[in-house]
C-alpha cells in the first residue's frame, strides 16, 4: 500500500503522524482528496468517533483510509474527559478545555491520567482497530509550549516533563498516538 487518508482536518495530528510513518506510505488529508466537510463525532466513545469518520470517508471516496480519535481520562474523575476531551468546557478552545480540567481537579491528590487513541481503519471495506495507550499524571498548572492539546499539563509516566516540553520526536517515540500508529503500520506491512 503506496498511498492512503488520514481523516482529519487537524494539522497537528498530521503533522505527528507523518513523522511517525516517515516515507513508508504517502498520507493523504481529508483536504488533498478535496473533503472539507467537518465530520460530526457524535459517538459515545473514542472507537465510535473513529469508526464514524473513517466509513464516511470510505463510503464517500472509496479510498482505503484511517481515523482516529483520542482523549485524556483522569482517574479521580471517573475517566473525564475522555471522548469530549476536545470540547470538555463546553468549547473547542483548549485553554477553556485545560482550566475547566484543573478546576475539577483542585484540591485532588490523585492525578493519574492516561491518554488513549482508537485507530478504524477501513482496508477494502472492511474495519480494524488498534489502541495506543500512555500512562501519566496531571500537573497543577501548564508547562511547555510544544505539542497540542492537554499537553501542557500531561507529564507521562517514567518522564519529568510534559508532553508540550518535549522535542516532536521524542513525544512521537512514547505517546498513545504513536503506539496505535505503530500497531497500525505493523498491520499493514505485514498485509
Amino acid at each position: 500500500m503506496k498511498e492512503i487518508v488520514f481523516a482529519t482536518n487537524n494539522m497537528h495530528k498530521l503533522q505527528e503522524v507523518r513523522s511517525i510513518l516517515g516515507d513508508r506510505v504517502t498520507l493523504l488529508s481529508l483536504q488533498d482528496i478535496g473533503c472539507d466537510v467537518d465530520i460530526p463525532e457524535t459517538g459515545r466513545t473514542l472507537q465510535e468517533n473513529a469508526g464514524i469518520k473513517s466509513k464516511y470517508v470510505f463510503e464517500r471516496y472509496r479510498m482505503n483510509c484511517f481515523a482516529d480519535d483520542s482523549g485524556l481520562e483522569v482517574e479521580a474523575l471517573g475517566g473525564e474527559p475522555g471522548v469530549y476531551s476536545a470540547r470538555y468546557s463546553g468549547s473547542r478552545d483548549m485553554a477553556k478545555n485545560i482550566q475547566h480540567l484543573l478546576e475539577k481537579l483542585d484540591g485532588q491528590t490523585n492525578r493519574m491520567a492516561c491518554f488513549k487513541t482508537v485507530i478504524s481503519l477501513i482496508l477494502d471495506g472492511r474495519e480494524y482497530l488498534f489502541e495506543g495507550k500512555i500512562e501519566g499524571r496531571i500537573i497543577h498548572e501548564k508547562i511547555g509550549d510544544k505539542g497540542f492539546g492537554y499537553d501542557p499539563i500531561f507529564v507521562p509516566d517514567g518522564y519529568s516533563k510534559t508532553f508540550a516540553e518535549m522535542d516532536p520526536e521524542e513525544k512521537n517515540a512514547i505517546s498513545h498516538r504513536a503506539i496505535a500508529v505503530a500497531n497500525l503500520t505493523d498491520f499493514l506491512f505485514t498485509l
